[in-house]
């Protein structure tokens, strides 16, 4: 005998009903499904790099990975030698003194970085500055979180970089209209879209903003190896440490994103406040991973003059569809992806981005998707083959020629 089914009045929490999908979740389903249908769609979206870790690093992992007492579960902040890997790492490279026992808490990917922190600073109703264009997880984590959402316009006109006469504007109107104080800010620099660069100018204007508004500035930090010759850290600027925190990523500078492997820096007491919610979250990391990271942060300026080699010729072929489609952008561009604005004739960058992938079977990403100050443009990655790029070239002309 079939049980009667009962449909049961269960809803979600508020707070999935402030938040979508990721838009690479739902569009990598239909890019499958495409696949599934013959189309071989080449993908420029994702930055999931495709070069491998170190050989260092992975003879570590296969070695470590052998021993028995490899696989318990591992302290919450990391094993100290992982600790002492990345506070050697950020003082050869940024020249930035950190306490490798108070100063670094090891995370499992800097998007879960970006959730701790969320919790350990905000509750509902204060005000967090998110940049538009930004990385769309700082808004939906902040509208998780409850959080009272204040975007902040980048502009390829000032660079790319915050306009402060605004920002000191958007705190005042906030006073005057008897909101709770703004208590965190997002920063990305070398900035995902844009590819704007830091430089130390922007981070002093940063820590003095910070310092003034009693405001956390969090500068999210993985692209500063990538063809770039002067990594920078928010932490080398004095008196940072008191008010920032910075998060740092092995997904992008050592081919590790599968991997996740991240960290961040700051003053004890701030890390201190993370890792209240991290270790009610999460059992820490893979002790192998750990101890293969070790090592692949030993590398050395031949190890990211390689990768950035590679990388050099790829946004060549990427400039070429980007001027195939009429778009402009700036060659200096640092990061894994070329952005570019959209040609004044075509509506948006969403509408041309589907032509592309419904036309000539190519994945870009549409700028809107970064907020609204990115609608006129597009973003191409550099995490795929040449060959592969070549063949996306030759696709994009033929659609565009045809």
């Amino acid at each position: 005998m079939q049980k009667e089914s009962k449909v049961y009045n269960i809803r979600p929490a508020d707070r999935i009903g402030r938040v979508e999908e990721y838009y690479f979740s739902k569009k990598l389903k239909e890019i499958a499904e495409m696949n599934r249908a013959g189309n071989e769609v080449i993908n420029l979206g994702v930055g999931s790099p495709d070069m491998p870790p170190s050989g260092q690093a992975i003879a570590t992992f296969c070695s470590e990975i052998q021993k028995e007492d490899a696989h318990g579960y591992q302290p919450y902040v990391g094993i100290p030698a992982l600790r002492e890997g990345y506070a050697s790492w950020y003082n050869r490279w940024y020249g930035v003194e950190l306490d490798p026992k108070t100063e670094i808490q090891p995370l499992i990917g800097s998007k879960e970085g970006i959730l701790h922190i969320s919790m350990a600073f905000l509750n509902p109703g204060d005000g967090v500055l998110v940049p538009n264009p930004g990385y769309p997880t700082y808004t939906s984590v902040g509208n998780l979180i409850g959080a009272d959402l204040m975007p902040y316009h980048l502009d390829e006109n000032n660079g790319w970089y915050p306009d402060f006469g605004q920002l000191e504007r958007q705190l005042a109107e906030r006073r005057q209209a008897g909101k709770q104080a703004v208590k965190l800010m997002w920063v990305n620099y070398p900035n995902m879209p844009t590819g704007a660069d830091a430089c130390v100018a922007l981070y002093e204007k940063l820590v003095d903003f910070g310092r003034t508004h009693a405001i956390v500035i969090c500068n999210d930090n993985p692209y500063s190896f990538i063809l770039n010759e002067n990594p920078l850290s928010i932490l080398s600027i004095r008196g940072a440490k008191e008010v920032c925190i910075e998060l740092n990523s092995m997904s992008k500078s050592h081919n590790m994103p599968g991997w996740r492997m991240a960290m961040l820096a700051s003053n004890e007491r701030f890390v201190q406040w993370v890792l209240r919610v991290k270790s009610n979250i999460d059992s820490g990391q893979f002790r192998p991973m750990q101890s293969a990271v070790v090592e692949a942060l030993k590398a050395g300026r031949e190890w990211y003059d390689g990768m950035n080699g590679v990388y050099r010729r790829r946004r060549a072929l990427a400039g070429r569809i980007m001027e195939t489609l009429g778009c402009t952008y700036r060659k200096e561009q640092v990061g894994l992806f070329l952005w570019g604005r959209i040609p004044d004739r075509m509506k948006n960058g969403e509408t041309l981005a589907d032509k592309i992938l419904y036309e000539a079977n190519v994945f870009i990403t549409p700028g809107f998707i970064f907020g609204s100050m990115g609608d006129r443009y597009i973003r191409i990655s550099l995490c795929c083959k040449e060959h592969v790029l070549e063949k996306a070239v030759g696709r994009i002309k033929k659609w565009h020629d045809g």
